[in-house]
């Protein structure tokens, strides 16, 4: 009897944290059988060897990067749904919540290889693509931020659970975590950077790869430790279920190989003396605080660009009402004009504000002094930092028109010189549109080696100005500063929609080698110098230099023949004048002829007509 009484003293009461532990699993349905499947279940996800997972991988690949190329989402939710990249990851959130080794390191190379071979089909791809833009659902991938790592958080979660409970939930829960975490797209991001620095520019493909990357590590790491906590949570390693994983390893080959190459490395013992629990939570906690340095970053200038995004909206109602309640009808109340456009700019404490009315009466200096002080009054600015420039397209009411038709008007109509003065012409508006541009964009400097050589703008009625900025350079203004540039012009424009474009001049053209003695243009000369006759036709403040070489076995003076033929040929076929063809003597001992574009005296810009001066002319 005291024997019984003391055995049954010595059994414990389970701790409170067993028995939250054992309460979530029984309410969640995972019994200590299923404990059992659901470890050999990830445990065999994991494998190195399966055709199935690295035909998925392959394919899944090839189809979000081709869905990121086209900017299809329905083909990069496809993507997500084939990618089997959950398997291993969930496989490595469990190693690290039992301690398993053997199942971590098979997880991590299975992960690692998948990897390798989503990037490099991504940049096989980009290879072949005839076109290789960054399209907005690149663009997305590119600069993850603090709500990414929580999205990535809620979703490891609902996705382990949903491994551990019952089958009919499974089904409808893994394709929603699959679709909200997006782990195949951000490592064909990676791999379609990488495709972009290898082939056109290593600025713009580097970034892009960081992005992409930066990404799929967030949701990575996210998933495996909320798929840890989840497993500890539910007591997944049991020592029952510890028993049968090895017996499983054991019994697989793939496992075998691993535990015995890990019983040859040094550092594994040492690693399984420090892994423990604690431990294993410090160093994944470690790696998220790590992460969320560029993520908080990014979700700070996120914040302030919506910040500015909301201020700038909130200027542009208050502009559009002022201007629809004090200036759109004539003082009898009738409509006087039609606001076609309005487009803002707030930049470093000033407001930009770009009006495009159809109207029937011009607008005074004093009316838009009047509207700029009213601007600056509601949005609580200086006068002195709100400017307003105002485009006005004359046109004729049907009602106005009549009464000119009948000599009623209260203005009379007959008089030209009076209609003059109230109505511009077409020649005013251009000139007025012309003096705009000029004001904008006549002093732009470029970044060296580049010279701002002319600009050409295309205006149209309802769409956006198109600018081409053309510049004389040895190579490409980089991504940098052209998106600088852009910015800075669509500030001096006064428009933040205006379409901006970079063409470059080559300063130097390839070399004319010419036959022993020869001085005659040829063939393979003339495309070389059509190219620098059109140049210089249509720039005028372009000049030719032209600097020809001869071997010393070679005639005399067959050097200078050599310049004399090239500046004929544009001369007489391009009609350009010889002021502006400079022949100097090349210092190189080569029967060769160098052509250089130099800048001369800069003449006045090209100004495309568009529809805008159609509706003028029809206004008029």
């Amino acid at each position: 009897m005291a024997e019984e009484i003391t055995a049954g003293a010595e059994v414990k009461s389970p701790s409170p944290q067993k028995r939250v532990r054992d309460w979530l699993a029984e309410s969640l349905g995972v019994s200590p059988r299923k404990k059992e499947e659901i470890y050999l279940q990830i445990s065999r996800s994991a494998s190195l060897n399966d055709l199935s997972y690295w035909s998925q991988v392959f394919f899944s690949a090839g189809i979000a990067t081709l869905g990121l190329a086209l900017n299809s989402p329905a083909v990069i939710i496809g993507a997500m749904l084939i990618s089997p990249l959950m398997g291993p990851i969930l496989a490595s959130g469990l190693a690290l919540a039992a301690g398993d080794v053997v199942l971590g390191t098979r997880a991590a190379a299975n992960l690692l290889l998948s990897c390798l071979i989503a990037i490099l089909v991504a940049v096989l791809l980009v290879a072949l693509l005839p076109f290789k833009e960054v399209t907005s659902e690149i663009a997305s991938r590119t600069q993850p931020n603090t709500l990414d790592l929580v999205i990535a958080l809620f979703s490891g979660a609902v996705g382990s659970i949903a491994v551990c409970k019952e089958v009919k939930g499974v089904v409808t829960s893994i394709p929603g975590v699959a679709i909200a975490v997006a782990l195949m797209p951000p490592l064909c991001v990676v791999g379609y950077g990488a495709g972009i620095a290898l082939s056109l520019n290593p600025v713009d493909g580097v970034r892009v790869a960081r992005g992409g990357a930066l990404l799929f590590l967030t949701n990575l790491v996210a998933i495996i430790f909320t798929a840890m906590v989840v497993f500890v949570a539910l007591h997944i390693n049991t020592q029952r279920v510890k028993e049968g994983a090895l017996e499983w390893q054991r019994s697989d080959r793939e496992s075998g190989w691993v535990r015995q190459w890990l019983g040859k490395v040094p550092i594994v013992q040492k690693l399984r003396i420090a892994g423990s629990l604690p431990a294993r939570f410090a160093a994944i906690v470690i790696t998220i605080l790590l992460i969320l340095v560029p993520l908080t970053q990014s979700f700070l200038h996120l914040k302030q660009e919506i910040a500015r995004k909301q201020q700038e909206n909130r200027v542009r109602a208050a502009a559009t009402q002022l201007w629809e309640e004090n200036f759109s009808r004539l003082p009898d109340g009738e409509p006087r004009c039609y606001l076609g456009q309005l487009s803002l700019v707030d930049r470093e404490g000033k407001v930009a504000l770009l009006l495009r009315v159809f109207t029937i009466k011009p607008y005074t200096a004093q009316e838009k002094a009047e509207y700029t002080r009213l601007v600056a009054a509601r949005i609580e600015r200086p006068v002195k930092s709100v400017l307003v420039r105002l485009i006005e397209i004359p046109t004729v009411s049907s009602e106005l028109l009549s009464k000119a038709r009948e000599g009623t008007s209260d203005a009379p109509l007959s008089n030209n010189e009076n209609r003059a003065e109230e109505i511009p012409t077409l020649g005013q508006l251009q000139t007025n549109y012309e003096q705009l541009v000029e004001t904008a964009l006549g002093e732009l400097r470029l970044p060296a080696p580049a010279i701002f050589v002319d600009y050409e703008v295309t205006t149209y009625a309802t769409a956006t100005p198109q600018i081409n900025m053309v510049y004389l350079s040895e190579r490409e203004i980089d991504e940098d500063g052209r998106l600088l540039l852009t910015d800075h012009i669509r500030m001096r424009f006064e428009n933040p929609e205006a379409r901006v474009s970079f063409q470059r001049i080559q300063a130097s053209l390839p070399s004319l080698s010419f036959r022993r003695n020869q001085t005659q243009i040829e063939a393979q000369h003339a495309e070389v110098l059509d190219h620098v006759g059109q140049q210089l036709q249509r720039y005028g403040f372009l000049r030719a230099e032209i600097a020809a070489g001869a071997e010393r076995n070679e005639r005399e003076g067959v050097a200078q023949q050599r310049g004399l033929s090239i500046g004929g040929y544009l001369s007489d076929k391009w009609a350009v004048a010889p002021e502006r063809i400079d022949l100097k003597p090349g210092d190189f001992q080569k029967r060769e002829v160098s052509v250089t574009l130099r800048m001369g005296e800069r003449s006045a810009h090209a100004l495309t007509a568009g529809p805008l001066d159609q509706q003028a002319e029809g206004a008029k």
